[in-house]
């Protein structure tokens, strides 16, 4: 490494809950863009945070990358293989490139979720797991 990386931070707070006007009462907030795998070397296309108000649903659809979906809170069902099932805050989904998908409030309360968007690359080399390195705490305890 030539130079010591820069953490970037979002603050959940500070960042507007933006309508997806074809979906109804579906709200996001991108929290990694294309544009910031871009700076920081990856192959991403989007990390959004979303929120479905109760009744609200994303409308059947398929994406041209690989969706992976893990819901935070509330309840969903989702249009998976062309069945309707129910799924809770801590379950994923990993959703392939062009696999038609819904999801839909299921509760009482808004759910929410975060879903990742990655390129599908053929020919990509494998993927491992990540390495971690310990480093001597010079900053102190929290």
């Amino acid at each position: 490494m030539s130079k010591t990386p820069h953490v970037q931070t979002r603050i959940g707070d500070d960042m507007e809950w933006e309508p997806m006007p074809v979906h109804p009462k579906l709200y996001h907030r991108e929290i990694v863009s294309a544009k910031d795998a871009d700076a920081l070397g990856i192959r991403l296309n989007s990390v959004l945070w979303e929120k479905i108000g109760v009744g609200g649903r994303i409308l059947p659809h398929y994406h041209d990358v690989a969706d992976i979906v893990h819901i935070t809170a509330g309840r969903v069902k989702l249009l998976c293989n062309g069945e309707w099932k129910s799924f809770k805050a801590g379950d994923t989904f990993h959703i392939p490139a062009g696999a038609v998908h819904s999801v839909a409030n299921d509760g009482d309360v808004p759910s929410e979720q975060i879903s990742i968007f990655i390129p599908e690359v053929s020919g990509a080399p494998a993927n491992v797991r990540f390495g971690t390195n310990l480093v001597e705490n010079v900053y102190g305890e929290p």
